[in-house]
């Protein structure tokens, strides 16, 4: 075995992958009271309320998200119910009016997302979030700004947990599958050091099997103690890796519970996973 942190049991090979850690008990969100179980979480947007600008309308409404020191938390629910939304006011690119982010016990409400970044929190956005023109090591480089020591373990981690970016690592970016932009843009964001990952659609117009492979080594991500706060469209396969899953509509918390218990509710599959 290899010093690569990321390498740690290589993560499941089976397609249909699973967190053996899914725990956690079902919590109905009804006004704040979703919140409660959460409140002392290593990262947590806790009751945010707001939308984007100061005058627009509200998109969240009391809305709580909240992942543990190696969690992997999913947000998951139908089409406009704000979970990209929840995602970037985490991330500190929504106003909040009401509500507060805090990481690590400190209150990070006020700061802007690039100071986020220095204090542990990576993003990884559903688009753009390559340089098409860059080479594979140029991306990696750039997401290692921050950095004031040497990079080049970090992005050897890298290579071991994404061996195909090893193999491209001089052809430029936007010459890539879809699923290898992806690796690219989670390969960027690991190169800050995260404490913690935020993922907004990582398997968005990829193949179920390059599916299932990014879902194995974001597993392997988590278990190096990375918090994993991500939003998917696949809500059935991200909610088997979960160790937690929110489920929002219309910017409020419907349904919190682990993976295996939301995926196990008659009302969450009838509502929002075909049945």
């Amino acid at each position: 075995m290899s010093g690569n942190p990321y390498q740690d049991d290589r993560g499941n090979k089976d397609a249909s992958i699973t967190n053996p850690k899914g725990q956690g008990s079902m919590i109905p969100a009804t006004g704040t009271d979703q919140a409660v179980h959460s409140k002392d979480a290593y990262l947590i947007g806790d009751s945010m309320t707001g939308g984007y600008g100061k005058n627009g309308p509200d998109i969240l409404h009391d809305c709580t998200i909240a992942v543990e020191k190696g969690e992997i938390a999913v947000i998951v629910g139908p089409n406009g119910a704000g979970k990209s939304t929840g995602m970037k006011a985490v991330f500190g690119m929504l106003h909040l009016r009401q509500g507060a982010v805090r990481l690590g016990g400190e209150d990070i409400t006020n700061l802007a997302p690039q100071a986020r970044v220095r204090k542990g929190m990576g993003f990884v956005p559903q688009t753009n979030n390559i340089f098409g023109s860059m080479s594979v090591e140029e991306n990696l480089e750039m997401g290692a700004f921050i950095r004031e020591d040497g990079v080049q373990e970090t992005m050897e981690q890298v290579y071991e947990l994404f061996p195909i970016l090893r193999e491209k690592r001089n052809q430029p970016a936007g010459e890539l599958s879809g699923g290898q932009r992806q690796q690219v843009a989670v390969g960027r964001a690991l190169m800050t050091k995260p404490t913690v990952l935020m993922l907004d659609e990582p398997t968005a117009g990829v193949s179920p099997i390059v599916m299932d492979e990014l879902f194995d080594r974001i597993i392997e991500v988590a278990r190096t103690g990375i918090s994993i706060l991500m939003v998917e469209q696949n809500a059935r396969q991200a909610l088997e890796i979960a160790d937690k899953g929110y489920v929002l509509v219309q910017g409020r918390n419907a349904h919190t519970g682990s993976g295996k218990e939301l995926l196990a509710d008659p009302e969450v599959r009838r509502s929002f996973l075909g049945g």
